[in-house]
Order: C-alpha cells, then sequence, then structure tokens
C-alpha cells in the first residue's frame, strides 16, 4: 500500500488527489505561497509543478510583469512547452500576457470610480439596477435618432 492510498483511506480525498497535493510540493515557495493564498487555483498550481525550478523562477517575473496569474489552460501550454524543450521567459510572457476569456467577458468598475455619480444611500446592487436603466435609455435614444 502506497502512502497515498494510506492517507486516501482517512480522508474525504481520493488518492488520485492525494497525490496531487504531495506533487505541490515540487513547487518553489513563492509559487506554494500563491496557492496558499489563493492567488493561484490548485489545478493550476498542479500543472506549473512540472516545470523545471529555474523555469518557475522565471514564470514568476513574467506573472509579474504582465500583472496576471495562469489559468488552468495557460499553466497546461505552459507545460507543454517545457516538456518539449521550447520554454523561454519570452513564451512565458506572451501567455501570461493573453487576455483571459474571463477577463472578455465582464467590465468592473471600482465602488470608487462609480461613488461620485450616487448617493451615500445607494447599495452597488442599487448602482447596477440604475446604470442599466440609464443604459437602456440612452440606447431607446439613440434608435430614434437613427429612425431620423
Amino acid at each position: 500500500m502506497t502512502a497515498a492510498e494510506k492517507i486516501a483511506e482517512n480522508s474525504p480525498d481520493s488518492k488520485s488527489q492525494i497525490k496531487r497535493y504531495i506533487r505541490l510540493t515540487e513547487l518553489i515557495p513563492d509559487l506554494l505561497k500563491m496557492v496558499d493564498e489563493k492567488k493561484i487555483a490548485f489545478n493550476p498550481a498542479y500543472e506549473l509543478s512540472f516545470l523545471k525550478k529555474e523555469e518557475q523562477v522565471q514564470l514568476l517575473d513574467a506573472m509579474d510583469s504582465e500583472q496576471a496569474t495562469p489559468s488552468l489552460s495557460q499553466a497546461q501550454r505552459l507545460k507543454k512547452f517545457s516538456q518539449e524543450g521550447h520554454l523561454s521567459l519570452d513564451v512565458m510572457r506572451a501567455i501570461m500576457g493573453e487576455e483571459k476569456k474571463s477577463d472578455l467577458d465582464r467590465v468592473t468598475f471600482t465602488s470608487d470610480t462609480l461613488r461620485k455619480y450616487f448617493p451615500r444611500s445607494y447599495t452597488p446592487q442599487r448602482m447596477q439596477e440604475t446604470i442599466i436603466k440609464l443604459l437602456e435609455q440612452w440606447q431607446k435614444k439613440r434608435q430614434q435618432q437613427h429612425e431620423r
């Protein structure tokens, strides 16, 4: 019986999940800390654990310069480039600099940006509802002008 199997007997996690947790010990301390702080999700972290230590150090640089952490698909591609011997700092920066789908599908405002336009009593929900109503009015107005 392997250590992972023994641990799995007394844990809600499966043997394969426990092996994945153990695999995270291959991460350099700075990356492991980011996993602990929930800055990097577990699944991407698992994929990154296959990068060589020096590649992991370079990845920190790429993440810092691009102000991004890897998604699962980015981490999988980083791992693949590493396994093929083609992972360089330039490749890492290119991958980390990609627009993530989640970033493309979302528009966010800080409350500081919006607060000056609303009474103090407005909740974020009420601010959002008001913004949507105003956009609907604006769209109607534009359609009316377009029809003329």
